[in-house]
């Protein structure tokens, strides 16, 4: 029995990128971390040390700044740029390029208050920013033997709804302490990579990537709002359904959401009631509640697509 290289990749990991784009007076900022990951016939660099094929992560790094000068654009297209950028190394026959997208709102009157990457822009200051909250944008593209292939998605999008949730029917045991409720706070981080086909990812600009991403956002903040809930795995499919509905270029959506959980709080002790206004926000432990929503050509008696399993902690 000899010992053998596996699969292996390797790049320069969360590059920060900041562009300003001063064409006009009224600036704009693009604020990214991109992650660089290379694959291909490197086995003489792992097995002997020699350099000779390997593209030096200080020169991912330095191209991805390079490229910056002439603009970024959405996120899934200056991946693209830098994908297709280095599949054109004969030594490279595959990779992973990932960004996550940090929103600046402007600051004063009538500023954005947008999600990271979108949003309005109509008032507040030309050049002053204020960091926006934990909400990231997110976007991938992995090259293989099939091609090129675009998700995009966001993360750490905190929703809550005081109203509208309710969870019952459960199985109980010894084991069970929770009481049904038909009425509760129902709040999680949502999490969401959504997968576009072909046709779309080789088609867009980088307006068209942004439109895209506003439109999902809105759909999914939407539908949880309006979605009376029987359980969190209901709002969750509801969600994804949602957005495959309304748009035939995206081939499926995976969400992560785990349950925030809001506990009443007992004040009997204290002499008062609690009409379901004074709750404990328990960080853990949580329920985690993670989904792939599919059209039916690709449901779970189907392979599933490569790109998933270069998601850490997705379904």
């Amino acid at each position: 029995m000899s010992i053998v290289l596996g699969p292996n990749q390797y790049g320069k990991a969360e590059v920060r990128l900041v562009r300003v784009d001063r064409d006009t007076p009224r600036h704009r900022i693009t604020d990214l971390s991109i992650t660089s990951q290379l694959r291909g016939d490197f086995r003489a660099t792992h097995e002997s040390g020699d350099n000779t094929g390997v593209i030096a992560t200080d020169t991912q790094k330095n191209t991805m700044y390079a490229f910056a000068r002439d603009g970024v654009g959405s996120p899934e297209t200056f991946l693209l740029r830098l994908a297709r950028h280095f599949l054109a190394e004969p030594q490279v026959t595959g990779g992973r390029w990932r960004a996550e997208q940090y929103g600046w709102e402007r600051i004063g009157p009538g500023a954005d208050g947008g999600a990271a990457g979108g949003g309005a822009d109509a008032a507040g200051h030309d050049h002053s920013f204020v960091r926006g909250a934990a909400e990231r944008r997110t976007a991938l593209v992995h090259a293989d033997d099939a091609g090129l292939t675009v998700l995009a998605g966001l993360r750490d999008v905190t929703v809550l709804k005081s109203t509208g949730s309710e969870f019952s029917g459960f199985p109980r045991d010894r084991y069970t302490t929770l009481p049904e409720t038909d009425d509760r706070v129902l709040a999680t981080d949502v999490t969401a990579w959504w997968r576009y086909a072909p046709s779309f990812a080789d088609a867009a600009g980088p307006a068209d990537f942004d439109e895209r991403f506003a439109a999902v956002r809105a759909l999914l903040l939407t539908t949880f709002a309006e979605l009376h809930s029987l359980a969190l795995q209901q709002t969750a499919f509801a969600m994804g359904r949602a957005v495959l509905e309304a748009f035939g270029d995206i081939a499926e959506i995976r969400l992560s959401c785990p349950n925030n959980h809001h506990f009443l709080v007992d004040l009997e002790p204290f002499g008062l009631d609690n009409p379901g206004e004074v709750f404990f926000a328990a960080d853990r432990p949580y329920g985690l509640i993670e989904a792939a929503v599919q059209r039916s050509e690709g449901g779970p008696d189907n392979p599933e697509h490569p790109v998933w399993s270069t998601i850490g902690g997705f379904v």
